[in-house]
């Protein structure tokens, strides 16, 4: 990751933003709304908490065959990954409620996912929403030498199959968290002293991590090894299943709004100078898929509107569908692009193609 400093355009106009917000704002002052989340979100959170730990307690009291567990531990998988567009996510950037405790205690749903509070907002709230698709700048990007997510990141041999085995590579996002990108994370975030909002105390920090991390193999390993009567291993397959369907989830609906055809990869001049606003720079680097499917639009936590989650991060995605009709007009007016694919099936299959884009051996590298 570079540490040059990122300037967005300040001689653009800066009238798109200020309409726009504007508006927004006119809408919710209006209908006498809060930007935060209302029963719906509550009701939805009960719901995927319900889909994660029901299973898990069934499991433990019900002597089940193994085909009932395996499909329960799918159905666990579901709800994590439920758990972390709906709760976690709407939580850590302080919008699933207006109480600034209750979003801590939502946001702190990411312990029990395998996940870190301090870095997860500093990788997603700091980095990914601030320098969307800029290469070494949005780690959202950075895959190693495994895949290869953007035209300005180092081709290799193997990159020319990675639209086939991507997938089986997705599964592993939440696993990761559980074993290895947590502490790897920490030290690099600590060691350039990044943080969303105070700099936490490393010490403290550390500790937090690693007592959290003791506390999830407990709960998720040590007592289904204590309490089941079945060999260690199938309770460490059932632990990995549950991580495997959750990552697939996480990791296709992330890749949806920034890896795909419409999204644009734009580079900063040597000087770290970015040709477009903020603002601007969302709309060009994020697009929407299946917004008008209610099933999409309930299950991914609004993550299928990232354009407007990426220009309002500080408004709760049970909002979305009601004022993207506003993005999307007044971006026509400015003659800005709006990008978005009608079904989640087509952006699945942009993603894909363009996968296997990147992994044709360019012309020159643009490094």
């Amino acid at each position: 990751m570079q540490n040059t400093s990122i300037r967005f355009s300040r001689t653009e106009s800066a009238e798109f933003f200020k309409t726009l917000n504007k508006r927004v704002n006119a809408y919710f002052k209006e209908n006498r709304i809060k930007k935060t989340g209302n029963w719906r979100l509550y009701l939805k959170a009960g719901i995927m908490f319900s889909l994660f730990f029901a299973p898990y307690f069934v499991i433990l009291t019900l002597n089940l065959p193994m085909w009932a567990n395996l499909l329960l531990t799918i159905l666990m998988g579901v709800g994590m990954a439920g758990v972390g567009m709906n709760v976690m996510h709407d939580g850590n950037h302080g919008t699933f409620s207006s109480k600034k405790w209750v979003n801590k205690l939502m946001g702190g749903s990411i312990y029990i996912l395998a996940g870190n509070v301090y870095n997860w907002q500093v990788q997603h709230n700091v980095l990914h929403h601030t320098y969307t698709n800029i290469h070494e700048h949005d780690e959202d990007l950075e895959a190693g030498r495994i895949l290869r997510f953007s035209p300005h990141a180092k081709w290799h041999k193997h990159h020319r199959f990675q639209h086939y085995y991507s997938i089986l590579l997705y599964g592993l996002l939440t696993f990761n968290w559980a074993i290895t990108t947590d502490f790897q994370q920490m030290y690099r975030y600590t060691k350039r002293k990044l943080s969303y909002g105070k700099f936490p105390n490393p010490v403290v920090n550390w500790s937090v991590l690693l007592i959290t991390k003791l506390v999830y193999a407990t709960v998720w390993v040590v007592i289904p090894m204590l309490v089941l009567d079945i060999a260690w291993w199938k309770v460490l397959i059932g632990f990995f299943v549950m991580h495997y369907v959750a990552g697939v989830i996480l990791s296709v609906v992330f890749q949806l709004a920034h890896v795909v055809d419409h999204a644009e990869m734009p580079l900063p001049e040597k000087d770290g100078s970015m040709k477009n606003s903020w603002a601007i720079h969302q709309l060009r680097t994020t697009v929407n898929f299946g917004t008008r499917n209610r099933i999409v639009n309930w299950f991914t936590g609004g993550l299928n509107h990232q354009v407007e989650h990426h220009i309002f991060p500080n408004i709760s995605h049970i909002h979305y569908s009601k004022i993207a009709e506003i993005v999307k007009q007044t971006a026509r007016e400015y003659n800005l692009p709006y990008n978005e694919y009608q079904t989640t099936r087509k952006a699945i299959l942009s993603h894909f193609q363009h996968l296997k884009e990147l992994g044709k051996k360019p012309d020159f590298q643009l490094q």
